[in-house]
């Protein structure tokens, strides 16, 4: 076909008996120029940024259909994106804009089930009957009229529940080297916090930690509350990039209906690193450290669809794990996450490596939430904690080799007597649970003498 002409077939989601309908009106198809990388090249289409296409290749065995999103263009030529895989794509391929590829499924039946990064089922149960079919941008909420944080939300961790108060609808985020424990403590939060439905994003992990995530931390009981979408590293970073945003889409409508929804994402670094993929290969130059504007540019626009609604409605807590490239604070990704985010939990490999779980660096940590949602006395109570812990931690290389003199500082004389109990406050087990009033309790039953 050349031209615009009128096209009547339509192509089948993977998974689904929904289908997905080419435009019954004239259309401008083109072809497949060229492919480099992950970027494919067409001419003679025309299809808005934004839009997805259909790559069609016809072979003597068949034909493979691919779906890709248009990234991008110059002139009359369009870049796209595949959001899966290209294998089967051939030169001068047919590519035809779609209309309705870009719904999503959506509704109370994903309860339990775990999706990749469009909808299609990952666990073997079959198929799912959504409730809706919705776009992947969810409404934005006016900012003047989102309901304020101010109650606290019981996440289970002591040290957090006590130190680092998190509010309801608050966004916060755990940086972490590789390997000290941001997953772990991620599924004790998915076990432990007091929410109606939780929605776990695993975006651009390793293939293992899915299955291992569902059946060894989430468990029977917590994936009953639960979707998960799931996202390895292996899967094209348009997959990756669309996953992060479907599992915050997901949360949004459970928000509407009312729902106070966990979100937690694992990890906001690899949706980063997707969206970095994505703008080097249509052509975005570098700017700070190799990663593009663009990335910069998605971050708050993701991170900013969580929280509450207007009065009266859901809200959306969220949970973003953060990778710091060599235990590196102020890696480009994580630094601007550290400023868009509401808080952040920031685990130390020396705590880790002195079997100290959860290795929460607590110095290092906050919650900018925590004074609306607490009292001032419980507020000092916290604050009096940090500082003889920060005391201790100045004066420990004295210590150790038994330089300090008792008496020098009262301040120090103190930590150094608590220490124990501090050290022991900050700990806990794997399957432990400990709620909001019981963390703080302790806390001000520890200082009582302060």
């Amino acid at each position: 076909m050349k031209g615009a002409e009128r096209i009547s077939f339509s192509r089948r989601l993977q998974g689904y008996g929904e289908a997905v309908q080419l435009p019954e009106q004239p259309v401008v198809e083109g072809r497949l120029i060229r492919m480099v990388g992950l970027t494919l090249e067409a001419e003679g289409c025309k299809a808005p940024v934004g839009s997805r296409c259909l790559v069609i290749s016809e072979t003597a065995t068949g034909s493979s259909r691919i779906e890709a999103e248009v990234m991008g263009f110059a002139g009359n030529k369009i870049y796209l994106m595949p959001v899966d895989s290209i294998q089967g794509l051939q030169p001068g391929a047919r590519v035809v804009p779609a209309a309705g590829a870009g719904k999503l499924p959506m509704g109370f039946s994903m309860l339990g089930r775990v999706v990749d990064g469009i909808g299609r089922p990952l666990d073997g149960k079959g198929n799912f009957k959504p409730d809706d079919w919705v776009d992947l941008n969810g409404p934005v909420i006016n900012p003047l009229k989102r309901h304020p944080i101010e109650e606290p939300l019981d996440v289970g961790i002591r040290a957090i529940n006590g130190l680092l108060t998190v509010g309801r609808g608050q966004r916060l985020g755990l940086f972490a080297g590789s390997g000290v424990g941001k997953s772990m403590l991620l599924g004790m939060m998915t076990r432990f916090t007091d929410a109606d439905i939780t929605i776990v994003g695993l975006v651009g992990e390793r293939g293992r930690e899915v299955k291992e995530f569902i059946e060894q931390i989430l468990g029977e009981e917590g994936m009953a509350r639960s979707v998960v979408v799931a996202s390895p590293a292996d899967d094209a970073p348009l997959m990756r990039l669309r996953a992060a945003m479907y599992c915050t889409r997901i949360a949004e409508y459970f928000r509407d209906q009312g729902k106070n929804v966990l979100l937690l994402m694992d990890s906001l670094t690899r949706f980063a690193q997707a969206q970095r993929e994505i703008a080097l290969a249509i052509g975005e130059p570098p700017a700070t450290k190799g990663y593009p504007p663009s990335v910069f540019a998605k971050l708050p626009q993701l991170v900013e669809r969580a929280g509450n609604a207007e009065q009266g409605g859901g809200s959306i807590t969220a949970f973003y794990t953060v990778l710091s490239e060599g235990d590196d604070q102020q890696d480009p990704i994580a630094d601007a996450s550290r400023a868009i985010l509401d808080g952040h939990v920031v685990l130390s490999r020396r705590l880790a490596e002195e079997g100290h779980y959860p290795a929460i660096d607590i110095e290092a940590s906050i919650s900018r939430a925590m004074p609306q949602i607490v009292s001032a006395d419980y507020l000092h109570k916290a604050q009096q904690f940090k500082q003889m812990y920060a005391r201790y931690q100045q004066s420990r290389d004295l210590i150790s080799v038994g330089a300090y003199t008792a008496g020098s500082d009262p301040l120090t004389d103190r930590a150094l007597e608590k220490m124990p109990q501090m050290t022991a406050f900050l700990r806990q087990g794997l399957q432990v649970s400990f709620s909001l009033n019981d963390s703080q309790a302790e806390l001000q039953q520890l200082l009582s003498h302060e």
